[in-house]
């Protein structure tokens, strides 16, 4: 593991700053050499503070990905240029970690992976929930099959008020949609994953425009605007499963609860339950009694490889990296993330339309 990977970053906002650079920037095995923004301050500001010697700044992702010398790119942009960006770069001859979620539309997420298949190029998506410690000690349980057969499972990601006004986060042409695709994503995510269910059948889904319109309304970050404010505040949906397995989501920026959760999940199976809302527990019977675990994450670490640390952003940097230079399996792969970004699709589409829609349709049938 001598070669140091050379990254550019395309995207230099808060999700760079925030998370992919400094996680990068700890990284061993690798060098940022370029970094590029449409607003090219921001990219020299990237540069100054995590480039190497010799990186260059860029304010067109083209000429970025043109450099041969350059092995990794991560897309850090809005959603609505996750597609484009990333096929080309994968064309351009680079591996792709693209931020969650995988597209704006499904498909948009199709064509990345046929261009991941077609150039043979590592891709993955941004789902750093499942590097949590907690995330890692639920997989094993699923895997060991304590837990037995999943067939009811809730993805939560609520927040009472904590709506993002900065960026384009409530542009739902930029954006595709809000908390929905914004951090309900991760909460799917995280929860197909502990199933390892990735064939989805149909979809029932409502999205609300109820709190969106207040005028100077109490939030984490300052009132927002109401006339920027074009994507919806909550949404719900009921995802049912080829092998019947049933799936609740729900996911709001802002809404009337206390039952406030975000990237979690709850587990129903046939041998035993879990769930990630007060600390991860996990219920069943034994010797004909009910019992209930509460389990202790401050003992021991999830730092599969070394030199990693306890942060998700971290653990799942050193993943990706370690994947790309020993040419071993992604945790996140991009099949998985398309059907994540299939079923955020039909909600949206089953709200829009009041129908159900249905996924597989030769599957229902049978």
């Amino acid at each position: 593991m001598s070669k140091l990977l050379k990254i550019g970053i395309i995207g230099c906002g808060g999700i760079a700053n925030g998370k992919h650079l400094p996680a990068l920037s700890k990284n061993k095995n690798v060098e940022i050499v370029a970094f590029c923004d449409i607003v090219e301050e921001r990219a020299a500001e990237a540069q100054q503070k995590y480039g190497t010697e010799g990186s260059k700044v860029y304010s067109d992702y083209r000429e970025l990905i043109a450099d041969p010398s350059i092995d990794v790119v991560h897309v850090l942009t809005p959603n609505d240029s996750h597609s484009f960006i990333t096929i080309d770069s994968l064309e351009a001859g680079k591996h792709v970690m693209c931020e969650k979620p995988m597209a704006k539309t499904a498909s948009e997420a199709r064509a990345m992976l046929d261009a991941a298949k077609r150039t043979g190029k590592k891709l993955t998506i941004g789902y750093n929930n499942r590097f949590r410690p907690d995330s890692q000690y639920l997989k094993k349980v699923c895997e060991q099959g304590d837990l037995g057969e999943i067939y009811y499972a809730r993805a939560h990601a609520i927040r009472r008020r904590a709506v993002p006004t900065w960026g384009v986060f409530l542009d739902e042409e930029k954006q595709g949609g809000g908390p929905l695709i914004d951090i309900g994503t991760h909460a799917l995510d995280l929860t197909l994953w502990m199933m390892d269910n990735y064939k989805p059948v149909s979809v029932t889904g409502s999205v609300f425009h109820k709190l969106g319109s207040k005028e100077n309304a109490a939030n984490a970050w300052g009132p927002w605007d109401p006339a920027k404010f074009t994507v919806e505040d909550s949404a719900v949906g009921f995802i049912k499963m080829e092998n019947g397995a049933t799936i609740t989501l729900e996911a709001s920026w802002a809404l009337n609860t206390l039952d406030i959760d975000e990237a979690k999940c709850t587990l129903c199976g046939t041998e035993g339950g879990a769930d990630m809302k007060n600390g991860l527990r996990i219920n069943g019977e034994e010797n004909s009694r009910l019992f209930v675990k509460e389990v202790d994450l401050s003992a021991g670490g999830v730092a599969f490889y070394d030199g990693a640390s306890e942060r998700d952003i971290d653990v799942e940097c050193a993943a990706w990296i370690n994947a790309i230079l020993n040419d071993t399996d992604l945790v996140v792969k991009a099949e998985q993330a398309l059907v994540v970004t299939e079923i955020l699709e039909a909600i949206y589409e089953s709200a829009r339309t009041g129908e159900t829609v249905y996924l597989n349709r030769e599957k229902v049938a049978k």
